[in-house]
């Protein structure tokens, strides 16, 4: 048996890590079939394209393991790795055994496979993939890094929940977003009673503690959004993962957490910006998902909600013809609300917060300006732009940046 022919057998006899519906590897399997006949010209070209999208073949062949979907994964990301029958653990090792010698495939060992000398010295005439050195925590001898593996996935999850931290619900399936805002909690100044309630929450539902949905509600540009960004940011380590849905996927919550509830990690499902007319129908839909359903209540998910409005919904003057039914709207609105067991309220700064605010910004820049212009020079920027608020600061703080840095008066 020549090596090539043993590679397939064993990228076709992978047990827990099935891997083969991978494009790379699927090319390197047709490569590997095609080793006795003039094919293998063809199939050497569509490999080396392949793989020299990526950085080196045991670099992508390690990545995929790490982010491999199967019972060891899930188990690890739960901690539970030592609770797994022997029989899959053995399969584990005997997996990533075979999976280290195929990432070690070199085309030498396709040539050596090849018994036709021609065809031999055109192989010899054509280019090498790189080989390359395996993503940590791999090292050399895979099948003895089960521990090594075991703790990478309880930090950083399975699947592709250990290659994305945040997704969005589209097309009622879940699609990774790659590039999150990478906003820190030390990066938010002021409001720090908001965001330690935000935070202890948040830390409790992650340790596996009861914790409440959250409603961060108040006036605009005041840091809710950034706030729940810059929460998954620091948590995202500790097995915390968020999912953005727009208003129009309400109806879609609890199909969302079903699709999430055998999942050992920790999931924010965000929903920004929640305003309703008083007559939409995911008015009543958000509230089941908030309690009231029998699926509304997941071990492992929370809802976590910006607005700009404390009652969220969109009242008209038709809404107050009597009081009977201004009542019926204010319990209604009540009924919503209430349902998230934590409230938080942001609310703009007054002069003194607002230039505090653009201090601490310029600070974190590096900013070698006069504070006494920068405060003034804040404050008119404030005042054209209709308000003062943290984003209006940073804003403030991004042109003077800019200007600083290319030598322009701002």
């Amino acid at each position: 048996m020549n090596k090539a022919q043993k590679l397939r057998f064993y990228i076709e006899a992978l047990c827990v890590y099935d891997l083969k519906k991978d494009e790379v590897v699927q090319c390197l399997l047709r490569l590997l079939q095609s080793v006795g006949s003039e094919k293998v010209l063809e199939m050497h070209g569509e490999f080396f394209r392949a793989v020299t999208r990526h950085r080196s073949f045991r670099e992508y062949l390690s990545r995929l393991i790490l982010t491999d979907d199967n019972a060891f994964t899930k188990a690890a990301a739960a901690g539970r790795a030592g609770e797994l029958p022997q029989a899959v653990v053995r399969g584990v090792q005997s997996d990533l055994e075979k999976l280290e010698a195929v990432a070690s495939v070199t085309p030498q060992d396709i040539c050596d496979s090849v018994e036709d000398a021609d065809i031999r010295r055109v192989l010899c005439t054509l280019p090498a993939w790189e080989t390359g050195s395996p993503a940590a925590p791999l090292k050399t001898g895979w099948a003895q890094q089960i521990g090594e593996l075991a703790e990478y996935h309880r930090k950083n999850g399975y699947g592709m929940f250990s290659k994305y931290n945040a997704f969005a619900w589209r097309n009622h399936a879940l699609c990774p977003i790659a590039g999150t805002d990478p906003i820190l909690l030390a990066d938010l100044k002021n409001y720090e009673e908001q965001r330690r309630k935000v935070i202890d929450n948040t830390e409790s539902f992650i340790n596996g503690y009861p914790a409440n949905n959250v409603l961060l509600y108040g006036d605009r540009g005041t840091g809710k959004s950034s706030t729940v960004h810059a929460v998954l940011n620091a948590y995202a380590e500790q097995g915390l993962r968020m999912i953005e849905i727009s208003k129009s996927d309400i109806p879609d919550l609890t199909v969302i957490r079903e699709e999430l509830a055998e999942s050992p990690m920790k999931f924010i499902i965000f929903i920004d910006d929640l305003c309703f007319d008083s007559h939409d129908d995911s008015f009543g839909e958000l509230k089941a998902a908030l309690e009231g359903s029998l699926s509304g209540s997941r071990h492992n998910t929370l809802i976590y909600a910006t607005s700009n409005r404390r009652h969220l919904i969109k009242e008209s003057f038709s809404d107050r013809e009597n009081d009977i039914n201004r009542n019926d709207i204010m319990q209604e609105q009540l009924s919503l609300s209430d349902r998230f067991g934590l409230s938080i309220t942001f609310v703009n700064p007054d002069k003194k917060g607002y230039l505090d605010i653009v201090v601490k910004i310029a600070a974190d820049r590096g900013l070698d300006v006069d504070e006494d212009r920068l405060c003034a020079a804040a404050e008119r920027w404030a005042t054209r732009r209709g308000g003062r608020s943290p984003r209006c600061a940073r804003q403030f703080i991004d042109f003077v940046e800019s200007a600083e840095k290319r030598g322009k008066e701002w």
